[in-house]
């Protein structure tokens, strides 16, 4: 299974997917959850469902598939593109980035992320690398607005950063989006587990594939029956927090508040029962889909958990211990009642 995990991560982070232009990472997963047998459901906003089976006491795992990215605000007069950042996206951590441009007729160029200056020969001092002056320079021959527009490129088009997916041979994970896209992957892997073991769950699990977590509002719709979810969403690793790379986190509080205590009292006494190697932890700077369902009205019990992620909204890093140790985690969940 843990291959299979690391070769569904490939395929989705392949796909370029910044929030707002989802629809082929949706299709894709859509598409594999019916190859398994299931019948998945795409909602209107664009999330994916399944029903994994069991009845009663309702529980949903989610994890998002929309990532960070860009969007083109305004092509410059020489004919190269200033962007406007899609969520958290950090502009310092992708000077010198290569990048896809996809125009609304479905055409895909490649490019360039440089701040305006960014030749230290040239360059009398270093540039601020804030959005104002950061830019992208398409691999093509133009050097006007004009010759940039022919290209059926305009305001509005999408912008994705390349996520270099890496696996090394000691396991660790390397990419852009991890967040979230490893946890979608877990997800996947349950599902495979699910209807090859002909596992029967004691209650119905749902899995949701939110496409609008990184602006805040994934998670706003639910199914209506839901009484416990489970945001499966990258765990922090960094100072003051206990978790590596190697362990599934368990998020006590985020900057929405703590988690429902006796969900979370669960996971920490399954995750000890299973002997996994886990941490709890407070996330000072974060949000999760469960907390904009909380926002939209649910009355629901409701967690975190993930895989230790390093370097968050970054080039991230993780491991496969921590992708396997999460998957263990809520494999045992969803067989509990």
């Amino acid at each position: 299974m843990q291959n299979y995990i690391t070769n569904e991560l490939q395929r989705l982070t392949a796909i370029p997917s910044p929030t707002g232009y989802t629809k082929h990472v949706a299709e894709y997963v859509y598409t594999q959850l019916a190859a398994l047998g299931y019948e998945p459901q795409f909602w209107a906003k664009g999330n994916v469902s399944v029903v994994l089976g069991g009845e009663g006491n309702p529980l949903v795992l989610a994890a998002h598939l929309d990532t960070l990215g860009a969007m083109v605000r305004k092509i410059k007069k020489n004919g190269r593109l200033r962007a406007t950042a899609i969520g958290g996206h950090k502009w310092d951590t992708c000077d010198g980035e290569n990048c896809t441009i996809h125009t609304r007729d479905g055409r895909v160029y490649t490019g360039v992320v440089l701040n305006v200056n960014p030749s230290a020969h040239v360059a009398d001092a270093p540039v601020e690398k804030s959005e104002s002056n950061m830019e992208i320079l398409l691999d093509e021959n133009v050097s006007s607005r004009e010759e940039t527009q022919s290209l059926g490129i305009q305001n509005g088009d999408f912008i994705a950063m390349d996520p270099r997916t890496i696996i090394t041979a000691s396991g660790y994970i390397k990419s852009r989006f991890l967040d979230d896209k490893l946890s979608a992957s877990i997800l996947m892997a349950l599902a495979k587990i699910v209807k090859e073991e002909k596992i029967v769950l004691k209650r119905k699990v749902t899995l949701l594939f939110t496409v609008h977590e990184e602006v805040g509002h994934g998670g706003c719709c639910i199914p209506s029956d839901t009484e416990e979810m489970l945001s499966v969403d990258m765990g922090c690793v960094g100072d003051d927090l206990e978790c590596t790379e190697h362990m599934v986190s368990i998020c006590a509080k985020d900057s929405g508040g703590p988690y429902d205590y006796d969900l979370t009292s669960r996971l920490i006494r399954l995750a000890g029962e299973l002997k996994l190697n886990y941490a709890v932890d407070i996330y000072p700077h974060y949000h999760s889909d469960v907390e904009a369902s909380l926002k939209s009205g649910y009355d629901i019990r409701h967690g975190l958990v993930g895989p230790g992620v390093y370097a968050s909204h970054n080039y991230e890093r993780s491991h496969i211990d921590g992708a396997f140790n999460t998957y263990q985690l809520l494999l045992a969940f969803i067989q509990t009642v």
